[in-house]
């Protein structure tokens, strides 16, 4: 039976896909695999880099993993001596990443939150959105909501946000209409659609599991270009935006990866 899913989860209760805990628990499996936690340190290093956050001493730096789902990129922080907290809306992704700090003996706190109403003001040295975890919502008010909420949650002596997804000149160029990804007898369809005008991008996904019952989901999210993106965060308070390609710092050029932005809030 297809649980298709379009502005309702999977409970029928009116939430967006996002929201929908089951949504999320059923493609953790593809949305954090093993490659991607094994990448998980190589990032942290380049993230430190190209922020420029001191990492001689890193106790005193505090450190917001914003949509940090089970936590792979919080782990290493965390690792290398910074205070980390975690947000996320699913519970089952926190109780992940406080049982691998445990393993690890690391103390990461973690927070049940919507990024839309978490704010701490003042709190972070540097705060992180990795791996398109913004832009999911219907409104571009909601996107300027979480980015003030992060300019206020970032210290005033110059703390800095870097956001990671997947730009909309990056999308343009390596566009397919339809794909397929196999894991362990596991097969995922996609198909692709953009809207609004180059707005939003519309996911159909389908998934067929080894004992052949098939699962759908649309999930559509909004893709930004460069100069939406930093006039975003300018809106919401950010003086100096720089802009790359990829997390090593390269230029956002027609040989870009993804779309990564450094916007930093000026010292008061």
């Amino acid at each position: 039976m297809a649980d298709s899913v379009k502005g309702a989860d999977t409970a029928g209760n009116g939430s967006s896909w996002h929201e929908s805990d089951s949504f999320w628990e059923f493609y953790r499996p593809f949305l954090f695999t093993e490659e991607h936690r094994e990448r998980a340190r190589e990032e942290v290093e380049q993230v430190l880099e190209l922020t420029g956050l001191e990492v001689s001493a890193p106790s005193s730096s505090s450190i917001l993993d914003l949509g940090c789902g089970p936590g792979r990129h919080s782990i290493e922080l965390a690792r290398m001596g910074f205070a980390v907290t975690g947000v996320d809306r699913t519970s089952s992704f926190l109780d992940a990443l406080s049982e691998s700090a445990r393993g690890h003996g690391l103390e990461i706190e973690t927070v049940l939150s919507d990024m839309r109403t978490f704010v701490r003001a003042s709190c972070f040295d540097l705060a992180l959105s990795m791996y398109t975890s913004f832009g999911y919502f219907e409104s571009i008010e909601d996107d300027l909501t979480v980015a003030r909420n992060v300019y206020e949650s970032l210290r005033g002596n110059g703390g800095t946000f870097l956001l990671d997804v997947m730009g909309k000149e990056v999308l343009a160029r390596i566009f397919t209409p339809r794909g397929w990804t196999e894991r362990d007898g596991v097969v995922q369809l996609q198909e692709r659609r953009i809207s609004n005008d180059w707005s939003r991008i519309t996911n159909r996904w389908i998934v067929i599991g080894r004992d052949g019952v098939r699962t759908e989901h649309i999930v559509e999210h909004r893709v930004y270009s460069a100069v939406e993106l930093t006039d975003l965060l300018e809106r919401a308070g950010f003086t100096r935006c720089s802009v790359h390609g990829g997390l090593d710092g390269s230029p956002y050029d027609e040989r870009a990866r993804r779309l990564i932005v450094v916007a930093r809030r000026e010292p008061e």
